[in-house]
Parts: C-alpha cells; structure tokens; sequence
C-alpha cells in the first residue's frame, strides 16, 4: 500500500504516562511521521516504558523536547503546518469533517487535562472524536491513532 503525500507531526502536550508516549512512538512509526515534538512535562526518552511499549520506536522516529507546547505551535504553524489539536470544547469540529491539507500537526494534550487554552489558541482547528458510550474520553494515545490514520486515508496517494 502506498503511502499519502502527507507531512505529518505529532505535539505531545504534558503527557505524564510513558506508557502512553511509547505508544504514540509507535504509532508514529506506523503512520510514518516526519518527527514528533514532546512538551511540558512529557516523558522523554530514554525511559524503560517509552522503549518497551514503543519497542525501540523512539530510536526510529525523530523527536525534539519545546519547554511551551504553544511556542512550538507557532513554529510548526510558521513552518507551514496546519496545526490541529484533538480535543473535546465547544469550537471542535468532527474529526471526519475537518479539513487536513498536506502539512498537518496534531497535538494532543494531558491524560486528565488535555490541551490548554493557550496551546488551543495558538492551533489553526481543534477536532474532537464523538463518544456513544456512558464514558467521555478515549486513551490520549488511542485518539492520536484514530486522526492520524484518518488523516492519511484520506489523503491523496
């Protein structure tokens, strides 16, 4: 299966488990992202749990540590990103209806917080997954996934 023609980043905002910025290493590979940006007080590599439950993605994929996820917003959007945080608030459009383009950054926030207002306000769209169930909230990890296999299905080959 070919590739989309997507350039795509991850921003990790103050996630605290390594369990889940391991996952999202791996998920990066996967996707084949370009790098991803780790902020605040998201576990960094080496980490014994970001290698085992990456199993050594984060060796494969590059990534920089930016103190102010909202600074490295603005780079990104600088850079030519088109910077979408996935999150829950009153302006989020349905992932599945959001518009992507070719240079996309998503940026997702805190296992209990999310991404804060701030870092929202810097983002250029903010896109939220619908939930049917009684609970309100997927693993930060698990959303990443879903948009940013969204994002490259969608896309032109």
């Amino acid at each position: 299966v070919q590739r989309p023609d997507v350039d795509l980043v991850f921003v990790l905002q103050d996630l605290q488990d390594p369990i889940n910025v391991g996952s999202a290493f791996r998920i990066a590979d996967a996707c084949g992202v370009r790098r991803m940006v780790l902020t605040g007080i998201t576990t960094c590599p080496p980490h014994p749990l970001i290698k085992k439950v990456g199993r050594g993605r984060e060796r494969r994929v590059p990534w920089d540590y930016v103190e102010d996820a909202a600074t490295a917003v603005v780079a990104l959007r600088d850079e030519g990103y088109r910077v979408t945080a996935v999150e829950i608030t009153g302006a989020a459009v349905l992932y599945d209806a959001a518009d992507y383009g070719d240079r996309i950054a998503l940026v997702v926030g805190h296992e209990d917080h999310g991404v804060t207002n701030r870092t929202l306000a810097s983002c250029d769209q903010t896109v939220f997954l619908p939930m049917h169930g009684k609970g309100a909230s997927l693993n930060v990890h698990v959303s990443l996934g879903i948009v940013a296999y969204h994002v490259l299905s969608s896309a032109a080959p």
